[in-house]
C-alpha cells in the first residue's frame, strides 16, 4: 500500500474529507501542512488555544487545518491573513516555538482540465460524464500531492516573532447607525459617534 492510499484510508483523512465535503488537492495541501506543522511542533490536536494556525489563504486546504490541529475561529487561534498564498504559520502557546510553511513555486501545478471542468460546474454546464472525469481528476491531485514529501511541498522555516495574543472576550456597545451590539474595540470613532465596521464599508 502506497503512502497517499495509507492517508487516504486513515481516519484522520477521512474526517478532513467529511468536515470538508469532498477530497481535493487542496485539501490534501492542508492535511500535509498541518501534519508537517504538529510534528515540527512535537504536538497533537489542540484542545483549547495551545496552538495558533495563521492562514494566508482562505481555501479548501484551511479546512485540514482547522480539523488536524483544533484551531478554528470560533476559538480565536485560527487568524486568516488575506494574502492569497499558501502560506501556514503554526505557534506552540506553552513552548513559544512557531514554524511556518509556504508552498515551494511549481510544487503543486493546476491541471487546465480541471479548471476547465470547475467552470463548467460554476455555470452548471457540466455533464454526468464531465463530472465523473472531474472527480477522478481531483482523486488523482490528491493522490499526488500525498505521496509529496512534505519538505518537497514546502519551504519550512523556524518563527520565533509574531504569535496572536489570546482571543479577547469584551463587552458589546451598540452601533450609533445601525444599533447593533458590537465588540467596544472594532468600533470606529466618526463625527463623535462609534460606528461599526458594517455601516462604514
Amino acid at each position: 500500500m502506497n503512502n497517499a492510499q495509507e492517508i487516504l484510508e486513515s481516519d484522520d483523512f477521512k474526517r478532513c474529507a467529511t468536515f470538508h465535503g469532498h477530497i481535493c488537492g487542496g485539501l490534501a495541501i492542508g492535511y500535509k501542512a498541518a501534519t508537517t506543522g504538529l510534528a515540527w511542533l512535537e504536538e497533537q490536536r489542540a484542545l483549547d488555544e495551545e496552538l495558533v494556525a495563521i492562514v494566508e489563504t482562505d481555501a479548501c486546504c484551511v479546512d485540514a487545518i482547522q480539523v488536524l490541529t483544533g484551531c478554528t475561529f470560533g476559538k480565536g487561534n485560527l487568524i486568516y491573513k488575506d494574502y492569497g498564498k499558501m502560506g501556514f504559520t503554526f505557534f506552540n502557546r506553552r513552548t513559544g516555538t512557531g514554524v511556518r510553511l509556504a508552498m515551494k513555486p511549481d510544487s503543486f501545478r493546476v491541471n487546465e482540465r480541471q479548471i476547465e471542468l470547475f467552470k463548467k460546474t460554476r455555470d452548471g454546464k457540466i455533464t454526468e460524464a464531465e463530472r465523473a472525469e472531474l472527480d477522478e481528476l481531483g482523486a488523482q491531485r490528491t493522490a499526488e500531492v500525498l505521496n509529496i514529501p512534505a519538505e518537497d511541498l514546502f519551504v519550512v522555516m523556524p518563527v520565533t516573532a509574531g504569535m496572536p495574543d489570546k482571543a479577547r472576550i469584551e463587552p458589546s456597545q451598540p452601533c450609533s447607525r445601525c444599533g447593533e451590539p458590537t465588540m467596544a474595540s472594532k468600533l470606529e470613532a466618526v463625527d463623535g459617534t462609534m460606528v461599526c465596521r458594517g455601516c462604514l464599508a
